[in-house]
């Protein structure tokens, strides 16, 4: 099962009136995003790249560098890498794009789906269940640093282009089956369980 509102919300409290805390909690948001944005330019390679591929690849991108950046005004000189040392709960961080993919490309296989035509909605199903959190985290997030004082912090830019992926993946899903659309419920599933163990320091 994955954590509450109030739940993040008590992690919030507990993470953001800490400087250094919360320096690394953007560093690893950070990371999330550079990760996704690797693994979409990744699969933007070939000639088979699509506009929307590219646009969410830089996105994502736009989104780790930013964030990057929101760290180091907190912490200047304390971040200089991702390495487990800056980053909060580092390994489930580290497994979870890993396991998202790895479940995705599983569950597809087992609706007999092969080749391009699995890797196609298993990037699909995973960018679908790291959006919907996304719609949820930053938000909340950003309620939090409308009050904060020690650095001028929005995610409010982030927050109107996770929007937009969200609802290019369910146009794009909505070209599939009910029967494979219907993956997504279990693969938000799975993704509320890494969530769980991802947001603990």
């Amino acid at each position: 099962m994955g954590i509450t509102t109030v739940q993040l919300e008590r992690i919030l409290d507990r993470i953001v009136p800490q400087r250094a805390l919360h320096a690394r909690w953007l560093n690893t948001l950070s990371y999330m995003e550079h990760i996704g944005a690797t693994k979409i330019a990744r699969t933007q390679g070939g000639p088979q790249a699509t506009y929307m591929g590219l646009k969410h690849a830089a996105e994502e991108a736009r989104h780790g560098f930013f964030l990057k950046r929101m760290a180091l005004k907190l912490d200047p000189d304390g971040l200089p890498t991702y390495q487990n040392e800056y980053l909060l709960a580092a390994v489930p961080s580290r497994q979870y794009l890993y396991r998202l993919d790895l479940a995705a490309s599983r569950l597809c296989r087992a609706h007999g789906l092969e080749g391009r035509k699995m890797h196609d909605l298993a990037y699909l199903l995973v960018t679908y269940a790291i959006e919907v959190r996304a719609d949820d985290l930053y938000p909340i997030y950003e309620r939090y640093l409308e009050g904060y004082e020690v650095a001028r912090l929005s995610v409010q830019g982030i927050i109107n282009e996770e929007e937009g992926h969200l609802a290019e993946m369910e146009t794009a899903l909505a070209e599939y089956p009910e029967e494979l659309r219907g993956l997504t419920r279990d693969l938000c599933r799975l993704e509320n369980e890494l969530y769980a163990g991802n947001t603990v320091d």
